[in-house]
């Protein structure tokens, strides 16, 4: 069982950077066009808020709110959906090349603050 911050408080904030081998561009957005349910289940359970990617060419940013990054990757760890998805999408990333390197998150430099 993991811990999660409860629904209320302000999600985690973590941005991710993946890499696809060449040529997997379009497979890639083809397998993300529908996330399967028990994935979407999975993420939900784990306190996934929003998860979003965008892609330049053959890198991936992935922008995730989530109540807490260390125990959603716990909860994921052994779950059967994440472990069938990493399996699919791993054979598109070129991990020789940061592609599979979620284990942190970017490094914030700079934000636009907030005015009131």
């Amino acid at each position: 069982m993991t811990h999660a911050s409860p629904p209320h408080s302000a999600p985690e904030r973590v941005a991710l950077h993946t890499r696809l081998k060449p040529g997997k561009e379009a497979e890639y957005e083809t397998v993300h066009a529908v996330i399967p349910d028990d994935l979407d289940a999975a993420l939900r359970r784990a306190g996934v808020r929003t998860w979003r990617i965008w892609r330049d060419g053959l890198d991936l940013f992935h922008f995730v709110e989530v109540d807490d990054f260390e125990a959603m990757r716990a909860s994921l760890a052994d779950d059967p959906a994440d472990i069938t998805w990493q399996a699919r999408i791993n054979l598109l990333l070129d991990a020789a090349d940061g592609g599979a390197d979620t284990s942190s998150g970017l490094h914030q430099v700079w934000e636009l603050p907030v005015k009131e």
